[in-house]
């Protein structure tokens, strides 16, 4: 069975074949940068970051666009709040996404432009755009989009205009001709920074001092990156409108192409019943997530639910995850995997969690398919099932670590001195001391470590 995506354009599950055989170019609308990142920003990159890894699985060379906004309201305001230029802001806050999604197991992007890095780009698209009639200049200095000129405007929200008019709140201002135009270069302001604007003319146009729109950024970088028509652009379901419904209406206006082919969503991590966001204060940032639960958990925590599907995000789901993974990791320890190659994709177990990642990226199915064959290297102690149990954990970014490791993970005390209990406890044994032997089991248990006896002696794991 071939992949198959749903595509939020169609609103469809419809069988992928990428425009160019055999290569896949993949825009995702990446973060705005002006704070650590919190785990609703995490699982939109771990979706996108299980769709490279299952279509580089499945033969196909990627390339994998995520861009970074360096350059909006929120960036500038923390800047000045923080009496630093713009760009030490930006670099600072980078570096931080990059550590904390590094831990968390996501690869790096295979391009990452900065916006700000492509300023010439966005204003000869918004000279296109002007010369085609689709731009028009307010009378607040700002540029433009004129919504009702581009006939497509809505399809891929599935609203029309007259539709989407009624539900708009925003009063007609700063010279905008209807209140869905969306402005394309922001006019400066003699209050906003230096650094913060860039003139037109030095690149031959007329549109004067300002910045680009949110909008027109990802336009622009996509296009330059992976050309007018693509086949996969993705991102957080609150970007569908108006941020991708107006890359559309920018990319197709300026270009007179198809934009992207496939439009692919990622659901909302909430709490309480609530979007998670910055906005709302309802956030954990990754960091202070990691300061709780291992890397491998919170991967797997993001990893077992759909990624259409809204997340709960709570402890019990985190410890439930914990659990299960431990399971897979239990198996591994129990019979050492032999090394996997290449997956052969007809034997069973393979083939069942091929068929659930074919069919729009089916993780939960596929982790079933895992435990289904950890049960079996349990039941058979066989090292090449283990090693297909560990080479179809890594199409996940699951499973690389040292069992044991994982396994340890969360007790108190160093192993040496641990091992030094369960050696006085095995002689206490032997000495028909069991009430010694028993405190020192409970004396480790109340340390998180728990004691596991079998016919080769006694190992230990963390408490789970």
């Amino acid at each position: 069975m071939s992949l198959r995506i749903y595509n939020t354009l169609t609103r469809a599950q419809e069988p992928f074949s990428p425009l160019e055989p055999g290569h896949v170019r993949m825009y995702v609308c990446g973060m705005t940068i002006y704070d650590l990142c919190h785990i609703g920003h995490a699982r939109m990159m771990m979706a996108f970051d299980i769709v490279q890894r299952w279509l580089r699985a499945s033969g196909y060379a990627v390339t994998y666009v995520r861009n970074i906004t360096d350059i909006d309201d929120k960036i500038i305001r923390r800047a000045l709040e923080r009496n630093i230029s713009i760009r030490t802001l930006t670099d600072e806050m980078i570096a931080a996404m990059q550590h904390d999604i590094g831990l968390l197991g996501i690869e790096a992007p295979s391009l990452e432009p900065r916006a700000t890095d492509f300023v010439p780009q966005m204003l000869q698209m918004i000279q296109t755009l002007a010369d085609r009639g689709l731009a028009y200049r307010a009378s607040s200095g700002d540029m433009n989009y004129a919504v009702r000129k581009f006939p497509g405007y809505g399809k891929l929200s599935g609203k029309s205009l007259d539709e989407l008019r009624a539900g708009e709140r925003v009063a007609v201002q700063d010279g905008k001709e209807d209140p869905l135009d969306f402005v394309l270069w922001k006019s400066a302001k003699e209050s906003e920074p230096a650094d913060a604007k860039w003139d037109s003319s030095v690149w031959g146009h007329t549109f004067g001092v300002g910045r680009p729109g949110w909008h027109i950024e990802c336009s622009a970088m996509s296009c330059q990156t992976l050309g007018d028509t693509f086949d996969i652009h993705g991102g957080g379901a609150d970007l569908q409108f108006p941020h991708h419904e107006n890359e559309v209406a920018q990319s197709e206006g300026a270009n007179g192409k198809p934009f992207a082919k496939v439009w692919m969503h990622n659901g909302f991590v909430r709490l309480d019943n609530e979007k998670m966001s910055k906005s709302l204060g309802n956030f954990f940032t990754i960091r202070e997530v990691l300061a709780k639960y291992d890397a491998e958990t919170v991967r797997f925590f993001l990893v077992r639910t759909h990624y259409r599907s809204a997340l709960n995000y709570s402890d019990v789901h985190l410890n439930d995850a914990r659990t299960g993974l431990r399971r897979l990791y239990t198996a591994l320890d129990l019979v050492p995997p032999k090394e996997c190659v290449d997956i052969d994709w007809t034997q069973p177990n393979a083939a069942k969690f091929k068929a659930a990642m074919d069919e729009d990226f089916g993780t939960p199915e596929a982790i079933a398919a895992l435990f289904e064959l950890a049960t079996e290297v349990n039941r058979l102690a066989l090292p090449e099932m283990a090693g297909l149990l560990k080479a179809l954990g890594a199409c996940l970014g699951l499973l690389q670590g040292e069992p044991k490791s994982y396994l340890r993970t969360g007790a108190n005390g160093d192993e040496t001195s641990i091992l030094a209990r369960i050696a006085e406890r095995a002689e206490a044994k032997a000495q028909r001391n069991f009430a010694l032997a028993d405190a020192i089991r409970k004396d480790l248990l109340a340390q998180g470590v728990v004691l596991k006896d079998g016919p080769y002696g006694t190992s230990w794991e963390s408490a789970p």
